[in-house]
């Protein structure tokens, strides 16, 4: 069973949106067969013009799934983020499922550690850090993730030659590759 840490701005969690917000996102429990002991991680924020914004990150130790809603009301953005998190689960075991049976190989994913500092530097002032736990995994893995995080880019150990690479999506929704030489 997953556990819960949800947060508010601009608005306070009271016990109905909890009660939802636990309801349906309880739904994704049945894509897997043990439930690992994750926390998702909730945020609700309202903003003057009166729209609700809901985030969740579900860090899994293969995976990490994250969404966020937009819209006028706080329980069908509830309701959005939880599809748009079950379509990425199921999208993830689909390609992982194929990608297991046609090569035959065991598939990880690296898990993100987010680090809240602030370091000021010869005037360039870091507001986020993060660390990464790199595993190794093919280019096409590597897009996969980034695209589950919905990011632009990703960094992780190259499968077959050890190094470290960065798969990033292109203003042409095309992806690109930068390969590094080790030294």
């Amino acid at each position: 069973m997953f556990k819960y840490n949800m947060r508010g701005e601009n608005i306070e969690v009271t016990e109905a949106i909890r009660s939802y917000a636990t309801k349906r996102l309880s739904k994704l429990e049945k894509y897997f067969t043990d439930v690992p002991d994750v926390t998702a991680h909730v945020n609700f924020k309202v903003y003057s013009d009166k729209k609700a914004k809901v985030e969740v990150t579900i860090p899994f130790s293969f995976l990490v799934l994250r969404a966020e809603e937009t819209s006028p009301d706080l329980y069908a953005s509830i309701d959005l983020v939880v599809d748009k998190l079950e379509r990425q689960v199921r999208k993830y075991k689909t390609r992982i499922n194929r990608k297991a049976r046609d090569r035959n190989v065991d598939v990880t994913l690296p898990v993100f550690e987010e680090v809240h500092e602030e370091h000021e530097q010869d005037g360039i002032e870091i507001v986020r850090k993060k660390r990464f736990n790199l595993k190794p995994m093919d280019t096409e893995e590597a897009v996969m993730q980034m695209n589950m995080l919905g990011h632009s880019f990703f960094v992780y150990e190259d499968s077959e030659t050890g190094g470290i690479n960065i798969v990033y999506q292109r203003k042409d929704n095309k992806y690109g590759l930068i390969e590094t030489d080790n030294f």
